[in-house]
């Protein structure tokens, strides 16, 4: 009776596998897709359990029987490749064996080589001036550099000075680096992880500009080529969710899956591309798997037992570098020789041709296949898992080795065992010459290459600015801002935000601002643009917001100008940098305005600010909230005391930290004239603050050009008879200290205090240490001054600078001042509590800074010690305090 019942289920099983196969043979796939679903959600109204899976069995995900014919000449093609293999290979050799450590790499182009040939001859396109945006795996540029040698762009004497760009004009950067190569580059990538962050960006921004109606229709791509070990970085995976949310199928991840990493596998013990699988599909991407070759396919498929398959996915990714690592006969003992089925599957090759199955990305027309799909495919972005070999072809010179990723030099035996894998055409007699070779100027291959790119539209990478120049925003927008706000208290961000307001109904400039904020629009005082602007949302609102009634309801639209993120400063940063170059890829000056907690800038994103100054973004960051104690209540790790030191890094940086609305709109103009009008390769940082003050009339005897040269006289002391004087400088949030410090000495010491605003210690620092260069490579005795010291010369007294940022900052500065400068600033732990205790805590506070001025001048025997401890008593100066430095 048990077996009765088991023969019953056997045979009901059957009969649904016929019928299902008697759909796909008679019907078609797509319609036994259909059913399933069908019978899923039936399944799902009765409580049935579906199996929990994201994954699907190790093969490729597009079957040989639904593959295109590769339009190409793939003969001609191996061999224009065997050209760029060896010259690429060649660069970095040659280049360790003149100056050995100058590093390099040529396994990883070794094993993405073919992902990338497919796409230059069939894929990669220029339309309309608008080319596809390409973020190339960093390590793999000398492929770039060897194709663009093919192509003509490049000549041998560039190639010979790969990685020597200092002692050669016709040098070559190490990777994707714009700033260095202009016309070449346009991606930085090789800070891992930056690159897939940037693309699902760019992806995005590119949807948005149609959106808002800056461009038509784009069919450009954007495609992102990932290192397999590069996937665990943060930014590789943190923004998929938003790539499928928006339906981005514009944008293709391609993920070199050669299993390695620098130290070893990238997933030993487990399965790495079933991982990604399971992820990407997870979050709602096309994944594709191309695991394996043609030969590899029709073993799969000959196998009618399925044993091998099975196996195939069992097998650990360590084990697949081992059979990559080893020759044939190896693979057939450890693989094959277990299972007489198996054994039999493998009879009639030989163990040569079974070492000589290639993977799924070295195979041209599973690549075209799979490139194919993902560029069809509708409303979501796609990802191809292609499984390839590290250092595919090198033989014992690395391939597939723990150590093939710091592979830099071949002996001649090595060099030899490549060029006859690929069938390269250099002699014996000159393989330790490692010549760069190329074909003849009329030949087949290089025809080929320049008919193949004509096609699309020309070569890639290459880059260009063909926006316009901007015509100037109305000045009226800023002269509001000069004239103070008499009684009334307001912030610097109140101000920058008036004037983003105004600048977004300008009728030169409106349409091309790009407000971008994470999730803190309401803190920022930002609301009041929703309904102005609304919230960018590809598909609209498809809700009734809560508070719809209000007049500043929350707002999303297809056509919204403000990139409201969410949570994520990497992703806004991301949106900065496509915002900040679309200049570049579209020819259109689009100004983003990324406003953000200035602690979580430059500490928290400044790798994607390094990869911004690279890529040559413009546009303004802007600090919101900044400083050590600007930012009561908040404590340690929302307070920033040194964003405006880690700006002083960035050689194409602008950064200021205005105390008054009016300098804030004379930066703020400035800006839009430099980067959009003037064309200078710069972006700028602009701390900003939510402490409310009357903002003071710009001074008739101040000008322009001071407050953005970094450093002006706001105020002269009342009395100007008084002989003790004191000179205060202050900058953004403690300038409110310093006015009141002034007053303290003025009126309670009889100091005359001269009041200067340092808008830029960045200017100022970059004009001195430029300054003293020039003398010091002149040998000027007579040296020329700095602007620190034009602007104070003949001025005597003490010095005290404070600011809302660690010493560090004004002590950058402290050599270039008439006399000793005594720097005042927040270095330490935040803490929580208001303005007024935390800059007591900090000893910058009006108290503090007064004193630090009577200190000054006791120093210089203006004042006596007795007079100067008066003076701390009656400011409440506690010589026992604790140290905020080491608290």
């Amino acid at each position: 009776m048990a077996n009765s019942k088991k023969d019953s289920t056997q045979q009901e099983n059957q009969e649904w596998i016929d019928s299902l196969t008697w759909i796909i043979e008679n019907k078609s796939t797509k319609r036994a897709e259909e059913l399933l679903k069908i019978l899923q959600e039936e399944a799902k109204k009765h409580d049935v359990m579906l199996p929990e899976t994201l994954t699907t069995p190790y093969h490729n995900t597009i079957s040989h029987n639904k593959e295109e014919d590769y339009p190409g000449d793939l003969e001609l093609e191996e061999k224009i490749l065997a050209y760029i293999r060896w010259n690429a290979m060649a660069m970095v050799v040659k280049a360790n064996k003149a100056d050995e450590g100058i590093g390099g790499h040529i396994s990883t182009y070794a094993s993405i080589a073919q992902l990338w040939e497919v796409g230059f001859h069939h894929f990669f396109k220029i339309e309309n001036d608008v080319q596809d945006q390409i973020y190339f795996q960093g390590h793999a540029s000398p492929g770039i550099y060897a194709r663009a040698y093919m192509e003509g762009r490049l000549t041998k004497k560039n190639l010979e000075n790969f990685r020597h760009e200092v002692q050669s004009e016709k040098g070559l950067t190490s990777y994707p680096h714009p700033h260095l190569m202009p016309n070449f580059w346009s991606n930085p990538t090789v800070s891992m992880g930056l690159g897939p962050i940037q693309a699902i960006y760019r992806a995005r921004f590119n949807k948005y500009l149609h959106n808002r109606g800056l461009i038509d229709e784009d069919n450009s791509k954007v495609w992102a080529f990932i290192g397999d070990g590069e996937m665990d970085e943060v930014e590789a995976r943190g923004a998929i969710n938003i790539a499928s949310r928006d339906k981005l199928d514009n944008l293709i991840f391609v993920v070199d899956c050669n299993l390695q990493r620098l130290d070893g596998p990238v997933r030993g013990n487990a399965k790495l591309i079933q991982e990604l699988e399971g992820l990407f599909k997870g979050a709602g991407w096309n994944v594709i798997k191309l695991l394996w070759g043609k030969q590899w396919d029709k073993l799969i498929e000959k196998d009618k037992t399925g044993k091998l398959l099975k196996k195939l996915g069992k097998l650990t990714d360590g084990q697949l570098q081992k059979y990559a690592y080893s020759d044939g006969e190896f693979l057939r003992k450890d693989l094959f020789e277990s299972d007489k089925d198996l054994k039999k599957l493998v009879e009639n090759y030989s163990d040569e041709e079974l070492g000589n199955f290639k993977r799924g990305g070295h195979d041209s027309e599973k690549i075209y296949n799979a490139y194919k799909v993902a560029l069809e495919t509708k409303e979501k972005p796609s990802i191809i898992l292609a499984q390839t070999v590290k250092g595919y072809g090198q033989g014992s010179a690395g391939e597939a080795s723990n150590v093939s990723h710091k592979t830099k030099k071949f002996n001649k035996e090595q060099l030899g065992e490549f060029r006859d894998f690929f069938k390269v055409p250099v002699s014996d007699k000159d393989l330790e010459k490692i010549p760069f070779i190329k074909p003849k100027e009329d030949s087949e291959e290089l025809k080929y290459i320049e008919k193949k790119r004509k096609d699309l539209g020309g070569f890639i990478p290459q880059r260009k600015d063909r926006s316009s120049k901007l015509k100037a925003p109305d000045v009226k927008i800023f002269e509001s801002f000069l004239e103070g706000s008499g009684e009334d208290e307001v912030a610097t961000t109140m101000a920058m935000v008036q004037i983003l307001s105004k600048l977004m109904k300008d009728k030169n400039l409106g349409k091309l601002i790009v407000p971008i904020i994470p999730d803190e629009s309401r803190t920022f005082g930002m609301e009041s643009l929703f309904r102005q602007a609304g919230i960018y949302a590809p598909h609209g609102q498809k809700y009734d917001p809560v508070d719809e009634e209000s007049l500043l309801y929350y707002k999303e639209a297809k056509n919204g100008a403000i990139m409201e993120e969410g949570i994520t400063e990497s992703g806004c940063m991301a949106e900065f940098i496509a915002a900040g170059t679309t200049y570049l890829t579209h020819g259109i000056n689009t100004i983003p305005f990324y406003f953000f907690y200035s602690m979580f800038g430059f500490q928290r994103t400044g790798d994607l600010m390094w990869a911004a100054a690279d890529a040559g973004a413009k546009g303004f960051l802007m600090g919101g909230i900044s400083g050590r104690t600007s930012i009561p209540g908040e404590g340690l790790q929302h307070q920033d005391g040194q964003s405006h030191l880690y700006a002083l890094a960035f050689p194409n940086l602008k950064a200021y930290d205005p105390a008054f609305a009016y300098e804030l709109a004379v930066i703020v103009e400035e800006g839009i004239k430099a980067m959009y009008i003037e064309n200078k390769d710069l972006f700028y940082y602009i701390t900003i603050g939510n402490d409310t003050y009357p903002m003071p009339e710009m001074p008739d005897d101040v000008n322009r050009e001071a407050i953005i040269n970094g450093l002006y006289k706001f105020r002269k002391s009342k009395t100007r008879k008084k002989k003790k004087k004191a000179h205060l400088f202050g900058s953004g949030a403690i300038m409110k200290e310093v006015l009141e410090a002034a007053e303290i000495l003025e009126d309670k010491f009889d100091v005359g205090a001269d009041i200067w605003s340092i808008t830029s210690y960045k200017n100022l620092y970059d004009n001195a240490i430029d300054t003293e260069r020039s003398n010091r490579l002149k040998g000027q005795v007579n040296k020329e001054e700095n602007y620190i010291e034009q602007q104070l010369q003949g001025e005597q007294g003490t010095f005290v600078a404070a600011s809302d940022f660690v010493k560090a900052l004004p002590e950058s500065l402290a050599s270039y001042f008439p006399d000793e400068l005594i720097s005042l600033g927040a270095d330490g732990f935040g803490r929580s509590d208001n303005r007024e205790a935390l800059r007591a805590f900090f000893e910058i506070d009006a108290s503090h800074i007064a004193y630090a001025a009577l200190y000054g001048l006791a120093k210089q025997n203006q004042i006596s010690m007795e007079e100067l401890k008066k003076a701390a008593k009656k400011l409440n100066i506690d010589p026992q305090k604790t140290n905020p430095r080491t608290a």
